[in-house]
């Protein structure tokens, strides 16, 4: 027996020998081989404990802008539909649809050949009228000459004829159809040769820039929007975003949809925003400074509520300790943390679900 148990002995020491030449063989020892595996998985079980690989965000005070997301849909600042004023045919088209104009320009034409014989038919009997009563006033104050009654006809008469002439040249004028604002004209609903009724519309006109941006926003902001709160419009088919103020809020709710109106006036350089244009609006709700702003990935949830992950060093170990954390408002995947970290600490962003309380951790992509 003692013989087999000392060859026993010779043939396991052999097997163990030849295990070693091979690890040393390979350029490393059985600890640096597990090395490795523990860099490439990143966790390490060594009786209770472990290590995991993490990546840590240094934390700092901040400035944070809590903002309201809205839809909201662009419209011009002015939009006109102009109206004939008089009845006549179309004789001159000024300009084209798309023309730029300013107020006041001239753009259409109405025939004006009988109120001009108007005109001057009643200038005609407006300057009889006037000496009519040139005359009869002479005559009466001067020499006593004729009734009051007819004093006073001659006086109406004369200012009658007056009023009347001036009603024609106003007539008159309105056969010229004029731009009623600076814009752009949108449409043109007549042609030369068009016959037109008083009211009848021939032209639209609206005015780009400034632009507005009409949205609505729910109920529940209403102590948080006025006349004045700062706002960003985005246009995602222009690639262009636009900063204003918003100048008008509603007074009602719209029982639909419980929200209340509101406008954004912007510049519209180029006008290159359209009405009816589609933008995301990005209203100011709250601004706040020196506060701690997370990634909202770095929060874990548990049954209590919520916490996060901080790397705290104990001896010469790296350890990942949990901390309770109160939220305040988000934006963007970010969230303002009302107490439960402080500046200077290290918060674990990458790995934070997969250590827990005490585990040791070894920071990367530092």
């Amino acid at each position: 027996m003692t013989g087999i148990n000392r060859l026993v002995r010779s043939f396991y020491f052999k097997i163990l020998l030849l295990f070693w030449v091979f690890i040393y063989g390979c350029g490393g020892s059985p600890e640096a081989e597990y090395s490795i595996r523990v860099k490439e998985q990143g966790i390490l079980i060594e009786g209770s404990a472990r290590l995991v690989n993490v990546e840590a965000l240094r934390l700092d005070l901040q400035s944070f802008t809590e903002m309201i997301n809205l839809t909201g849909v662009a419209v011009a600042d002015q939009d006109v539909t102009i109206s004939a004023q008089e009845s006549g045919v179309v004789l001159n088209i000024n300009l084209e649809k798309g023309s730029s104009v300013v107020k006041d320009q001239k753009l259409f034409k109405i025939d004006d050949q009988i109120l001009k014989n108007q005109v001057g038919e009643a200038r005609a009997a407006a300057n009889l009228a006037k000496e009519t009563w040139a005359r009869r006033k002479n005559l009466f104050e001067d020499d006593q000459v004729g009734s009051e009654l007819a004093y006073l006809q001659a006086k109406y008469a004369a200012e009658q004829a007056d009023a009347r002439l001036a009603i024609l040249q106003v007539r008159l004028a309105n056969t010229v159809i004029r731009a009623p604002i600076d814009g752009v004209l949108e449409d043109r609903m007549v042609e030369v040769g068009t016959m037109v009724n008083i009211g009848r519309d021939v032209g639209r006109i609206v005015s780009l820039s400034p632009i507005k941006v009409v949205a609505g926003v729910p109920e529940r902001y209403a102590l948080d929007v006025s006349v004045g709160t700062r706002a960003i419009a985005i246009f995602d088919v222009l690639g262009l975003s636009s900063e204003g103020v918003i100048s008008y809020v509603g007074a009602t709710v719209d029982p639909s949809n419980r929200t209340f109106k509101v406008e954004l006036e912007m510049d519209n350089p180029n006008a290159m925003i359209k009405p009816e244009m589609i933008a995301n609006v990005n209203v100011v709700r709250k601004s706040f400074v020196d506060v701690i702003v997370i990634p909202q990935e770095a929060l874990v949830r548990t049954e209590n509520g919520y916490v996060v992950y901080l790397v705290d060093r104990v001896d010469r170990e790296f350890r990942a300790v949990s901390r309770p954390v109160k939220l305040g408002p988000s934006q963007e995947n970010r969230v303002v943390i009302e107490s439960g970290l402080n500046a200077g600490e290290q918060l674990i962003v990458v790995g934070q679900t997969l250590v827990s309380n005490g585990d040791i951790v070894n920071i990367v992509g530092n």
